[in-house]
């Protein structure tokens, strides 16, 4: 990325004209080759922008920079008052609040919010086609099988195994952000497998998020999924404003 410092105007022909007048500025040439510039106001956005694919021309008090659609920023620069570059390598990415790693921990933690005496036997358990996030027990003896998204999904959250002793069935917790189409059949491919272990069978399932949409809502159901909805705040202890208590 580089970043100068310069007293410059700025000229922008495309779809339509704009000018900005002489002034102290910062301008911004990014790897992927867009080109940014900002005044020490207006927040986070740029006061002109050409978006990559772009191509940029220098020449000593004269930047052209020139879309793949014929639009031009022309920077007319008076002034240098810094011009530094630096490599900020690969970027990993935005990792958000609330992702499934974290869901899973706390769905482990409280599996009374999918049914009271429900226990955790082990995360990840293994199938021939990937792991589902939790095996657990319900309280009736049903095996369940649970896919979890993100408004109300958390799925039992420690690889360790708990060693449930007495009554209770096997439940498959699978733990996604936001439940659509794609979790049920995911979990219902999950349902497939661990059906066909006797010592399993036979297992339900139970799709829990934060979030599911109407369409994933009734295909679950339809195909005798059980859907239940989280919520990711009051799983940590979040109070929302104007709640009392």
């Amino acid at each position: 990325m580089r970043l100068v410092i310069a007293r410059c105007s700025v000229d922008y022909d495309g779809r339509l004209t704009a000018h900005l007048p002489s002034a102290l500025r910062l301008l911004i040439v990014k790897a992927d080759g867009s080109v940014l510039v900002h005044s020490d106001g207006g927040s986070y956005k740029p006061l002109n922008w050409m978006s990559p694919p772009c191509r940029l021309t220098e020449q000593p008090d004269k930047w052209t920079v020139t879309s793949k659609s014929g639009e031009t920023l022309t920077i007319l620069i008076e002034q240098t008052m810094s011009d530094t570059s630096v490599d900020l390598g690969i970027d990993p990415g935005l990792v958000k609040d609330g992702v499934e790693a974290h869901l899973q921990e706390l769905l482990a933690e409280q599996l009374h919010l999918l049914g009271d005496g429900w226990r955790l036997i082990r995360r990840e358990y293994p199938t021939p086609i990937g792991p589902v996030d939790i095996m657990c027990r319900d309280s009736s003896g049903a095996h369940v099988a649970v896919e979890i998204k993100r408004r109300g999904e958390i799925d039992g959250s420690n690889s360790d195994e708990a060693t449930a002793s007495g009554g209770g069935a096997h439940v498959a917790v699978e733990i996604k952000r936001h439940a659509g189409i794609d979790a049920v059949e995911q979990l219902s491919r999950y349902l497939e497998l661990l059906n066909r272990d006797p010592l399993l069978a036979p297992v339900k399932g139970v799709l829990a998020a934060q979030t599911i949409r109407l369409q994933a809502r009734t295909l679950a159901e339809d195909r005798g999924i059980r859907c239940v909805v989280l919520d990711y705040d009051a799983m940590r202890g979040i109070e929302r404003e104007g709640t009392l208590f």
